[in-house]
């Protein structure tokens, strides 16, 4: 299922067709029974979320998610996922995070054996390529993109995504410019 998915799933339900350029798929059929099914992957895009990076800068990713696999490729991995480690404009450090005690509880004791785990799956930065294998790991904390008993899994996921890119006319699939740091953030 996929946020798309929504409004061709209302409109379908409201009696109405959905429109032909909509991505999403009603999920009538799902949710009345008539397929146990609803699609073979999920496609997903990130770019900027909130105001905190230095600069203003989007944390770009790109992923598709099978019944079996996560492929993420993250386009700048030289930036923090969950926002700089100092506090930017309004929010705190890792601002990408929301704020209360788990968060608090993590940085506070980063440091320590026992919670430095919990802090580079968290926030510290992330390789190119991720890629997890959901039915031996479906908590995704086992990156297995370097493992070459998934080289393959890692080079046809990598191929669906370029695809994907290419026949949605993603500005990333074809420049490595990054326009969305550009735009003035809505929130000030």
């Amino acid at each position: 299922v996929s946020f798309t998915d929504y409004a061709p799933t209302f409109l379908e339900a409201a009696g109405l067709k959905p429109l032909s350029v909509m991505t999403g798929m009603s999920l009538l059929p799902l949710l009345t029974g008539r397929t146990s099914r609803h699609r073979d992957m999920v496609f997903l895009e990130r770019e900027r979320h909130a105001n905190v990076r230095r600069g203003n800068l989007s944390y770009p990713c790109r992923a598709v998610r099978t019944r079996e696999f996560l492929y993420i490729r993250n386009l700048r991995p030289d930036r923090w996922p969950s926002g700089d480690p100092e506090k930017y404009v309004a929010v705190g450090p890792f601002g990408d995070v929301d704020g209360g005690p788990a968060k608090d509880v993590i940085l506070n004791r980063r440091d320590e054996p026992e919670m430095a785990r919990f802090f580079r799956l968290s926030f510290e930065k992330r390789p190119a390529e991720e890629l997890y294998d959901l039915v031996k790991d479906p908590g995704e904390l086992n990156n297995v993109a370097d493992q070459p008993s998934y080289a393959a899994a890692k080079r046809r996921l990598r191929s669906t995504l370029d695809r994907w890119m290419k026949e949605t006319s993603d500005p990333r699939a074809a420049s490595e410019d990054d326009p969305w740091d550009r735009y003035p953030y809505a929130g000030g």
